[in-house]
């Protein structure tokens, strides 16, 4: 089924064909629905304080004084973004009797502030430490594709992105460490942003990586990420970024390991991808790193995630380690060994990546491989713990990239209808957010 876009609604809004009132009762309908994900994509709905909030933008707009035109629109936040007067759980039981945050998030803010209405917290991975969706605690919402078998959403923005496929709202704020409002867009078959990662503050929002993490949108077109990135940034009035045409873009397909292990409907996804592109003008040429490989040598002491997850849990496991999803547990237990020395040198070796990175890239509009080598696998494939690493491994494997090189990225559905869905990814340059966008947006248009 499809659902509207944040512009569409937005025209129907100003238009008077519809108001916020009806926009969040559909969007409450849905989650509410027996049939549905909302039990296990949501794990709290604000009902209350989401129908209040659309009358009173209702009443606002009757009298020409709404704060914006994306006054009444509906989203949802994942449960690690502090809400005033609800628990940050994270997605896990160790927080559960934790103090309700004092303060709102300021990227949830700044949404309200924009008239955004926010429905409900969001299911995700326990403390975002996987990219596969699942949760023993609040349950594993399942993939929009294949709902019969039960298919992995992605994580760890699982809820975010199977309510923005369901339409649970308009969109959802997720975050971004290794992939993680990349793999679920990819794997719920809609569209993920991951910022460069000093463009949203993390203010407000429980850590997993200070090094690498980011804040984005989860929704269902470019368009709809851009607004609520910019807002997110704290840009006061969103202007969309110039369109530019297919015709001349200089895309890079990016060689090395990320070609790897590819499923057949990967490949078949992403080559038709580029065949599209390249009949509507754009230049496809192949791009080698050396550097890249040096990537997962890096991490091979623990990484960021690790290292840094481990300086923030250590007294809450010693508190309350029994409450973890093991196999989270046993992920941040991996940065207990790491040495400082290592960390100096991940450090170090990062800059220099990057630095490699650099010039490499710069002549090109994006860098594009699969979002994710896999289609989604199914919820009862990744049981075993063998399965559960290797399949969490490879899901994060690509975007990944572009966290440790501190670069934006967007994954947009790129799979024929009626497949299984497949993400195309789009990295741009630190800092290069404004132009990956109008580059996403040429892409979208040309796979429509």
């Amino acid at each position: 089924m499809s659902h509207p876009t944040i512009a569409e609604a937005t025209a129907d809004l100003a238009a008077g064909r519809t108001t916020a009132r009806a926009l969040v009762e559909q969007a409450l309908d849905r989650i509410a629905d027996p049939a549905g994900e909302g039990a296990r994509a949501f794990t709290a709905v604000h009902a209350k304080s989401a129908r209040a909030s659309a009358d009173a933008m209702d009443t606002l707009r009757r009298v020409g004084r709404a704060p914006g035109p994306y006054a009444g629109i509906p989203i949802s936040v994942k449960d690690l973004y502090d809400e005033a007067g609800h628990i940050t759980r994270a997605g896990s039981m160790a927080l559960a009797d934790a103090p309700p945050a004092t303060a709102t998030a300021p990227a949830v803010e700044r949404l309200q502030r924009a008239g955004f209405v926010v429905l409900g917290r969001t299911n995700m991975v326990e403390f975002a430490f996987s990219g596969l969706g699942v949760n023993p605690h609040y349950g594993t919402p399942k993939s929009p594709w294949d709902r019969a078998t039960g298919r992995l959403p992605g994580g760890s923005s699982s809820g975010a992105a199977v309510a923005a496929a369901d339409g649970m709202g308009f969109a959802g704020l997720g975050s971004d460490t290794g992939g993680s409002c990349r793999i679920p867009a990819a794997l719920c078959g809609i569209v993920g942003w991951k910022p460069t990662a000093s463009r949203v503050t993390l203010k407000g929002t429980a850590p997993l990586s200070s090094s690498l993490d980011s804040l984005g949108p989860i929704a269902r077109s470019v368009g709809c990420c851009a607004v609520l990135d910019s807002l997110m940034a704290g840009v006061e009035t969103f202007v969309p970024a110039a369109p530019r045409p297919v015709a001349g873009l200089r895309l890079a397909v990016l060689q090395g390991y990320v070609t790897e292990g590819w499923d057949a409907g990967v490949t078949t996804a992403f080559e038709a991808a580029l065949a599209r592109l390249s009949a509507a003008g754009a230049r496809i040429e192949t791009l080698t790193v050396p550097e890249l490989d040096d990537i997962p040598k890096a991490n091979a002491t623990g990484g960021f995630a690790a290292s840094e997850a481990f300086a923030w849990h250590r007294r809450l496991i010693d508190a309350k380690g029994g409450s973890y999803d093991p196999r989270i547990l046993s992920r941040i237990l991996r940065g207990g060994p790491m040495l400082a020395a290592d960390y100096v040198t991940l450090l170090a070796e990062r800059a220099r990546i990057i630095a490699a990175f650099a010039p490499r890239t710069a002549a090109y509009d994006a860098v594009v491989l699969p979002t994710c080598p896999l289609t989604p696998p199914a919820i009862a494939a990744v049981t075993e713990e063998a399965e559960y690493a290797r399949i969490n491994m490879a899901l994060l494997r690509n975007p990944s990239v572009a966290n440790f090189l501190d670069r934006c990225a967007i994954s947009l559905p790129c799979h024929a209808p009626g497949t299984a869905p497949v993400g195309f990814m789009l990295m741009g340059e630190h800092n290069g957010d404004t132009a990956l966008f109008a580059v996403a947006q040429a892409v979208e248009a040309a796979f429509a």
